[in-house]
């Protein structure tokens, strides 16, 4: 009866009764499916943390990357089970639990059906048990790391090799870095080795392998070979333009950019940047952001900008006080200086629906600092319009309590319908959507902060609609595997390209542009001396983009999952640029484009960071080509 007391934990016991597997209280990662027989795999939730105020998904992938089955869950629905067939194959299917997820998830399936658990790395997934067990495998030669982290749960991992009981042990401690964690080397073996992890202690677990595949099972008989066949692109291009791309940009620092710099940023060619204005520091010296401010306009060519006023120290709650308005009289003069190039919005508090404990809070000072912006039309003749809420996301809640009163687009809702002729721009910030299949919840936002501000005659946002602060994790919650490594690239495009996928976003801003010793989540990777700077993987990336960037979002229809696409326009050129964010191959076939390609150029940018040419097919309209795994593309060609 031990094997049915775990039923509430990980790694759950097979149900002799039922002849079930279940696996419990999953927050983060993938589960793969084979079955040989049909099956039924069956998926219940319960809240964990401010479920209802929330929205997720869960989303079903077959064996060749198509979405089988898309489970939306409202954030009202705290509680909640779906249930979807898998029918006999080969191939896997792979049932994605997206993270940072809210609600814990219990999976059932038939015990016969192999089952392959891959957890997220340092970020937590799973609740389990003291005791819990579960098996994995290491190949000949493999050179494979053990590796965990305490999350104020599960305090220590205890493998043992099945056959002659070698047993390691490995310590979980807390750290005062987040992306700090604990690792262990295990045995080289020139056989295949099979090990039996134990989890010591209960609640949040954050274990994971490295130099092997990241795959756990709950019998050593699951443990299979991996099978994920080759998918299929199809892909249709129409001339309708839908609206304009977003100018893409970054946080950009509080301080004159030294020259060691200058090469990096320019290779990231950031036409859009975002802000902090220190009103403590203006108050006293009004002309303290004046310099910089003009550097990164006309050195480095920032036609769009957000400014969100704060307090020095990460203060945020700022109030409509002397030393605020003075702060902001500071920036009025300053943007005004700049000569009315470009446009300047002006943000009246950092994440207020995080930072201020009720509505009124904000609302109050929002009606005081653009009743001062507005006293002045020399302000929107330099320029300045005035944006709002800032909120920490938009359609789910801020990481607070309480967070189903604070989400961002009530709060827009709420300002609109008070101070509509005040505001200029909705903006918000997005966090912690770190599963590469769940970025196409960008592109519901977007549709939603359109929807909520209302379109023109034109079909475009009666109101600017500005991203301006984005990033896998919010604040310090990094890890070195998201921010650090060729994730981030496949990432950020995948977040680039369903922002923009509907003309409908102005401006779209990575957070921030260099890394600091405290939030080492930039663009630019710093030395200790801050004399060299040079691009990370997710920058490198971000300068393919810049390259391959036009102005207008033409329509395209898209039948994949895993593959994400924007087509573009700009004068006579015209662009694909999309993400293979699988590991398997697809073979991609565009209609809709005139054979040959004139000027035609099909490059893509891998896992190693560098641009290379591919070869395509352009034949009866149709262009093809095989994308591998994990890789940008850009397919140009000259409409004239």
């Amino acid at each position: 009866m031990k094997g049915l007391a775990l039923l509430l934990g990980l790694g759950l016991s097979l149900d002799a009764f039922a002849a079930s597997m279940r696996w419990g209280e999953i927050r983060d990662g993938s589960l793969y499916l084979q079955a040989d027989r049909p099956d039924t795999v069956t998926v219940r939730w319960t809240p964990a943390w401010q479920a209802d105020a929330n929205e997720e998904h869960l989303y079903l992938l077959d064996g060749q990357g198509k979405l089988a089955g898309d489970r939306f869950i409202k954030a009202s629905e705290v509680r909640g089970s779906q249930s979807w067939p898998l029918l006999p194959g080969a191939a896997s299917y792979r049932l994605e639990i997206p993270g940072y997820s809210f609600r814990n998830y219990r999976v059932e399936h038939d015990e016969r059906t192999v089952a392959l658990f891959a957890p997220a790395r340092v970020h937590f997934s799973a609740d389990t048990h003291n005791g819990d067990a579960l098996y994995f495998k290491i190949a000949p030669g493999e050179h494979a790391v053990l590796a965990g982290k305490f999350h104020g749960g599960v305090s220590g991992l205890q493998a043992q090799r099945v056959g002659d009981e070698q047993q390691l042990t490995l310590a979980l401690k807390p750290y005062r870095a987040y992306w700090q964690f604990d690792q262990v080397a295990l045995p080289v073996s020139e056989r295949e080795q099979v090990w039996r992890l134990r989890l010591q202690g209960s609640g949040k677990a954050a274990f994971w392998l490295d130099g092997t595949a990241n795959l756990f099972a709950q019998t050593p008989q699951q443990l299979k070979p991996l099978r994920e066949d080759a998918g299929q692109t199809r892909l249709v291009l129409h001339e309708k333009i839908l609206g304009r791309t977003p100018d893409l940009g970054i946080a950009l620092p509080y301080v004159m950019p030294p020259p060691a710099s200058h090469a990096a940023l320019d290779a990231l060619k950031p036409t859009a940047a975002s802000y902090y204005s220190f009103v403590d520091v203006t108050a006293k010296n009004p002309h303290f952001e004046d310099a910089f401010r003009q550097v990164y306009q006309e050195r480095f060519g920032i036609k769009q900008d957000i400014t969100l006023l704060a307090g020095s120290q990460r203060q945020a709650d700022l109030r409509a006080d002397v030393q605020s308005n003075s702060g902001l009289d500071a920036w009025l003069a300053g943007t005004r200086a700049l000569g009315g190039k470009g446009t300047h919005y002006i943000g009246f508090a950092d994440e207020p629906n995080l930072n201020y404990s009720s509505y009124a809070q904000y609302q109050a000072i929002f009606a005081s600092m653009a009743r001062q912006v507005r006293s002045d039309p020399a302000n929107a003749k330099a320029g300045v319009r005035i944006a709002m809420p800032a909120s920490s996301r938009l359609v789910n809640g801020p990481f607070a309590n309480n967070a189903a009163d604070k989400r961002g687009i009530d709060w827009a809702r709420r300002l609109l319908s008070e101070s509509g002729d005040q505001v200029d721009a909705l903006a918000w910030h997005e966090w912690m959507i770190r599963d590469l299949l769940a970025t196409r919840v960008y592109r519901d936002s977007v549709r939603r902060a359109a929807e909520l501000v209302g379109l023109d005659s034109k079909g475009q946002p009666r109101k600017a609609l500005l991203l301006d602060q984005t990033n896998l994790s919010s604040g310090s919650s990094l890890s070195p595997y998201d921010q650090e490594t060729h994730y981030a690239s496949l990432w950020w495009a995948s977040v680039v390209i369903n922002a923009s996928q509907d003309g409908l976003l102005s401006m779209l801003s990575w957070f921030q542009a260099a890394d600091e010793p405290q939030y080492p989540k930039g663009m630019l990777r710093v030395s200790a001396d801050e004399q060299h700077f040079e691009l990370k993987p997710v920058g490198l990336a971000q300068q393919f983009i810049a390259q391959h960037w036009l102005h207008q979002v033409l329509w395209l229809e898209n039948d994949a999952f895993e593959v994400d696409v924007l087509a573009m326009a700009g004068d006579d050129q015209r662009g694909l640029l999309g993400v293979n964010k699988g590991t398997r191959l697809q073979r991609v076939d565009l209609a809709g484009a005139k054979c040959p390609l004139n000027n035609g150029a099909l490059r893509y940018f891998g896992a190693d960071n560098r641009s290379r040419d591919a070869p395509f097919t352009c034949q009866d309209g149709r262009v093809r080509f095989e994308l591998p795994g994990q890789t940008l593309f850009a397919l140009g060609w000259s409409a004239s």
